[in-house]
């Protein structure tokens, strides 16, 4: 029992930081991608904004002064009048001006990191690897610009934008290059950028690799530390499971004494009077106090996972003969035993559990079948496994009640149960068994009938 709850810490825990290892991965390397790509849009966006690589001023901010008078001489006349002379209107010769006296409206900023709205600086577009090819409006070329990357000729160029015209698409993605199509900027054709991609996807590839070796550590040393840390979690729950079970295998010695005085005394009194009504109902009820601790001392032993048989038995024997001696008391009802029995099936477990089992299968199938109907006994291998499943007929029950039915002392009949004798808690002895050999019970309920499978 013990061992059933820290697994199920275990793997409760892992689950949540399975998840939370991938929410965060996922986060990462999605933001990761949607940068990049938004970056590698902006880029080409303004490749063909601009036919190509843009000027400096694309750029935004104005030129610094040069170092010496001639080179400001010989700046073009659009940036000159970008340049202010001083106050006093003298600018000696040779002298560069102070960049105190550049224009203030529109200074150049430096670049500024931005994670979620990436700029595109002069650095970015001048290491940008791309090619043009300008076509006409009948995609005839007109021409071709591979000046900004090495890897590509002009025959090259001409066959992709040639492929990428083919696709009619306005963007898109051809081996290791992104493209956009638009028109020129005189309306008279098209020009198709090819911008190349492909270290934007080995980083991606990276990241994500990176970060799911990351994940995958930090994953094993979480298991680790859980594992560590279980024994310690559960240590409370453990301690009153451990009294519970204690009070109840103290408690059912305790009262062993006290019973077989009271059936001593029964006797005695029924060898000086004679047997009567009060001594017959109090040795049924002796009788009954007594078969419940048993019950309960079984299944207190059984679920501290510490009982287990290490003796090969005839397990298609053992239920066989056990279905038989339920023959006689089903057929006071009416009802019949179809058995269907693979023969020489063996196991390693405890004849007294398996015996113990299967009889309180038949019995909960006898109490609970309508007279006249047929219980269904199947025995037979499933790969591996060991199917054992018992079918009656019953009362229509329901989901929540089928969940309920190994819980101790539940009834889904109360008064019924209480007639037949039953004392509501063998189906979870018969649970404890089957998990003590480590195998799985369940109950189904369809068309009128009621199955209960075990596997092992």
């Amino acid at each position: 029992m013990i061992k059933t709850l820290q697994k199920k810490f275990i793997v409760t825990a892992m689950i949540a930081i399975t998840i939370l290892i991938s929410v965060i991965l996922g986060v990462v390397n999605i933001i990761n991608y949607a940068v990049i790509n938004q970056e590698n849009n902006r880029m080409l966006e303004m490749l063909v904004q601009n036919e190509g690589m843009p000027s400096f001023d694309d750029f935004g901010g104005n030129m610094v002064a040069p170092d010496n008078m001639s080179d400001f001489q010989n700046m073009p006349e659009d940036n000159m009048s970008n340049i202010q002379p001083p106050e006093d209107g003298n600018l000696d010769d040779g002298e560069a001006p102070n960049a105190d006296d550049m224009p203030k409206d529109n200074p150049r900023e430096e670049d500024k990191f931005d994670l979620f709205n990436p700029q595109i600086t002069e650095d970015k577009a001048m290491s940008a690897r791309f090619f043009m090819v300008k076509v006409s409006m009948n995609n005839e070329v007109i021409d071709i610009d591979i000046s900004n990357i090495s890897s590509v000729t002009e025959d090259e160029a001409i066959e992709y934008a040639e492929e990428i015209l083919e696709e009619d698409d306005d963007s898109g993605s051809k081996g290791n290059f992104i493209y956009k199509v638009a028109k020129t900027k005189d309306g008279q054709g098209k020009i198709i950028v090819c911008l190349y991609n492909s270290d934007q996807t080995k980083s991606l590839i990276r990241v994500l690799l990176v970060s799911g070796g990351i994940g995958i550590l930090s994953w094993a040393l979480m298991l680790i530390i859980v594992i560590l840390l279980s024994k310690k979690a559960i240590k409370p729950i453990a301690e009153n499971i451990h009294k519970q079970k204690s009070f109840v295998t103290d408690a059912g010695h305790e009262i062993k004494t006290p019973l077989a005085i009271i059936l001593a005394n029964v006797d005695a009194m029924e060898l000086h009077n004679g047997e009567n009504k009060w001594s017959k109902n109090i040795r049924n009820q002796t009788d009954r106090l007594t078969g419940l601790m048993k019950k309960l001392l079984t299944l207190s032993k059984m679920e501290e996972g510490e009982v287990k048989g290490e003796t090969e038995i005839n397990l298609s024997r053992i239920i066989e003969n056990n279905v038989d001696a339920f023959v006689e008391p089903a057929g006071l009802k009416g009802i019949k035993i179809d058995k269907e029995i693979s023969p020489d099936i063996t196991y390693v477990a405890g004849k007294e559990h398996m015996t113990e089992l299967i009889s309180i299968l038949m019995d909960n199938a006898i109490k609970y079948s309508p007279n006249d109907k047929t219980i269904r006994v199947v025995l037979k291998n499933k790969g591996k496994n060991i199917k054992l499943k018992v079918t009656n007929s019953c009362k229509e029950i329901s989901e929540e009640e089928l969940g309920k039915l190994f819980d101790r002392f539940y009834r889904v009949d109360s008064a019924r149960t209480h007639n037949n004798g039953g004392y509501g808690i063998g189906l979870s002895v018969a649970r404890a068994i089957v998990e003590n050999y480590d195998g799985n019970i369940a109950a189904n309920y369809e068309d009128g009938k009621i199955t209960f499978s075990v596997e092992l």
